[in-house]
């Protein structure tokens, strides 16, 4: 079996990687386990305005390297596998992987979560070209520009509210007749000016040249096919989507105590169980955005490190 590492991070998203930076600084063994490649969600944003001292045409790419090399300057160790099967009670904790065993002192979970996507033609290409998985990330870049919502519920809402500050016009794209967000919420929608509706709809297809120009939206009563065109002057428009979150969890359920796929942990990032740690998207927090995730990181490794002086 191999090597009892110090710290196993799972993931390596900004919080993984903050996570191994920390974890590393501090002298202890550290492993980053990562199913694909460095950077999660981020590395699919093509520029980043809102983290604290990133560069003046910062993208997720550019920001997932230099904390990816500051992680393996200070001694993280990476392996490319998936865990399968964990054992996490007890002072050893034990991960399977499809290629190996892994054990280690703590484990910190940085799995993340992904953004349900619409599962139209034309959404990949366009993603962080016009379509977008959060308002707070990229509301600045469609200032007086219109953008449309897709989704009915709280946090579909909510981001269109939050739109209005920058869009000239908001449109939620609903497959319903009615809003699915508390009554609380769907008032403040229907009060404000700037947005609008459209009912019983769907995206169907995403279409441009480089940037999105336009999508056809189908009439779920209908079938009615309509083929929306961003503005002659603007040559492009936004469309946000909301129509869900999945925490990477599925491997973890029953492992440590969860709550709607994310998992529970006290402001220390600890779980419900001994010896581990989660951070980042994956847990149950108020804000998923890379500096949030990057601090959640690093209190993770503080209070690993913390747990294993006192249970030595």
């Amino acid at each position: 079996m191999s090597k009892l590492y110090d710290v196993i991070i799972i993931g390596s998203g900004p919080a993984g990687l903050a996570a191994g930076l920390y974890a590393g600084r501090a002298r202890l063994s550290t492993l980053i386990i990562e199913k694909d490649k460095d950077g999660g969600q981020i590395v699919q944003t093509a520029e980043i305005e809102n983290y604290p001292g990133g560069l003046e045409e910062e993208s997720g790419p550019t920001l997932i390297d230099r904390m990816s090399r500051q992680a393996d300057h200070f001694g993280a160790e990476k392996v490319l596998d998936t865990i399968v099967d964990m054992e996490l009670e007890g002072k050893e904790k034990i991960l399977t992987g499809k290629k190996d065993t892994y054990r280690a002192k703590t484990v910190i979970i940085a799995a993340g979560a992904s953004p349900v996507p619409i599962g139209c033609p034309g959404e990949k290409e366009f993603t962080g070209k016009g379509v977008s998985y959060c308002a707070t990330c990229d509301a600045a870049f469609f200032e007086d520009f219109e953008v449309f919502v897709v989704g009915g519920g709280d946090s579909a809402v909510e981001e269109a509210l939050y739109l209005t500050k920058f869009a000239r016009k908001v449109t939620i794209i609903h497959r319903r007749d009615a809003l699915r967000a508390a009554k609380s919420i769907q008032e403040k929608a229907f009060a404000n000016k700037k947005i609008e509706f459209m009912w019983d709809s769907v995206v169907k297809e995403l279409k441009g040249d480089g940037l999105l120009e336009s999508m056809v939206v189908e009439n779920v009563k209908t079938k009615e096919l309509t083929e929306v065109t961003a503005d002659e002057e603007d040559g492009t428009f936004g469309v946000f989507v909301f129509i869900g979150f999945k925490p990477e969890s599925e491997v973890f359920q029953g492992k440590v105590e969860m709550e709607k796929g994310y998992i529970v942990t006290d402001p220390d990032m600890k779980t419900s169980v001994d010896g581990v740690f989660a951070a980042g998207d994956i847990r149950v927090k108020s804000l998923r955005q890379v500096v949030t995730a990057a601090a959640d990181g690093a209190i993770a490794a503080v209070q690993a490190g913390k747990y294993i002086e006192e249970n030595e």
